[in-house]
């Protein structure tokens, strides 16, 4: 018996699964590739920080028709503050579990930089702006909006902590509201050179940390200084001197961001308080010392010529970006100290 001719399939018994496969992972490769370029473009847009505002073009606007008094544009600019925060391009990604908003970096910094002037501008509202003296009661809006803006500054969970914030933007806006109604026993703010000067004290640790955190980029060896030479002072726990502090490679970005932020929330709220402390700079000669720290802290604004923040060595052929931006905040902090001292003295 012979055996049978092998069998042979004609074209048209080929099976049409292979091209239909081949069809599938070249869409699904496309897509891929449109959403990885939609993701670069959203993060970059993202990543833009908001433009700067006139504090008192800004007050005037919110006040609408409202008489603009002592106290309303340093008012009025942490409202706004806290409003770019939550509205620029993107929104407020802090908290944010999806992409592609958990894959950016320097923005949470930034706006963790943001955050933290504006809580010690509440805070300063609180305890001292809006109080005439120790013994007095503090102001209804405030006592809520200052523990609103310490919410946690990345949840997501409810209360999400955008909608603190935004609690604590209305409290702000309320406060300055009846700062216009001309109720002499309700609202108030107190244009002193003594609670000036207590909130410049801390501005001046805000910056100081900064500035100490920005060098460590590069790598300090620091003496140990924690005593002040006071003979009677102790501490908790021995440290060693000369000892070398070096920023994590890994984060000389988060801290450069962070700083930057920072300062651009700090540039508005000296400048309103240029305006509603006019009277205590002028009688102390103190608003040119006040304008030049503000031209420090510009300087810590300007556009960025490299895609990445360089950490070359401080004389080597590449720039270090964090020993720059240190600079412009330690020239800034060191006239905040003499501005205090002046408001200090009688």
């Amino acid at each position: 018996m012979e055996p049978l001719p092998p069998i042979t399939p004609s074209t048209r018994d080929l099976p049409v699964a292979a091209p239909r496969r081949r069809l599938f992972w070249r869409l699904l490769l496309l897509m891929l590739l449109l959403v990885a370029v939609l993701f670069a473009v959203l993060m970059w847009r993202w990543s833009t920080p908001p433009q700067p505002f006139d504090p008192l073009v800004n007050a005037t606007t919110r006040a609408s028709g409202d008489a603009v008094v002592v106290g309303t544009i340093t008012t009025a600019t942490l409202a706004r503050i806290g409003e770019l925060l939550l509205d620029k391009n993107g929104g407020y990604v802090s908290n944010d579990v999806l992409p592609p908003s958990i894959f950016l970096d320097d923005m949470p910094n930034w706006e963790f930089g943001v955050i933290e002037q504006a809580r010690d501008l509440a805070q300063a509202l609180r305890r001292d702006f809006s109080r005439s003296l120790t013994q007095s009661i503090e102001d209804k809006d405030l006592a809520e909006a200052q523990p609103l803006f310490s919410t946690s500054n990345d949840r997501w969970l409810l209360p999400s902590t955008e909608s603190q914030y935004r609690a604590a933007i209305a409290h702000v806006d309320a406060y300055r509201v009846r700062l216009s109604d001309g109720d002499m026993n309700d609202a108030q703010f107190y244009a002193r050179a003594d609670n000036l000067a207590t909130y410049l004290s801390m501005v001046e640790s805000r910056l100081g940390s900064l500035s100490q955190r920005l060098s460590a980029a590069a790598g300090a060896i620091r003496q140990d200084t924690d005593l002040a030479n006071d003979p009677s002072a102790r501490q908790s726990k021995p440290s060693s001197t000369p000892r070398e502090v070096r920023t994590p490679w890994r984060e000389i970005d988060d801290m450069f961001y962070e700083a930057r932020g920072s300062c651009f929330a700090l540039v508005h709220f000296l400048k309103a308080i240029e305006f509603d402390f006019a009277e205590v700079l002028k009688d102390k000669n103190a608003t040119v010392t006040l304008r030049q720290i503000i031209a420090e802290l510009e300087a810590t604004q300007e556009p960025l010529g490299s895609p990445i923040i360089l950490n070359g060595s401080p004389y080597g052929f590449f720039a270090n970006h964090s020993l720059v931006m240190a600079n412009y905040i330690a020239r800034a902090d060191a006239s905040l100290i003499e501005l205090r001292k002046l408001l200090e003295r009688g």
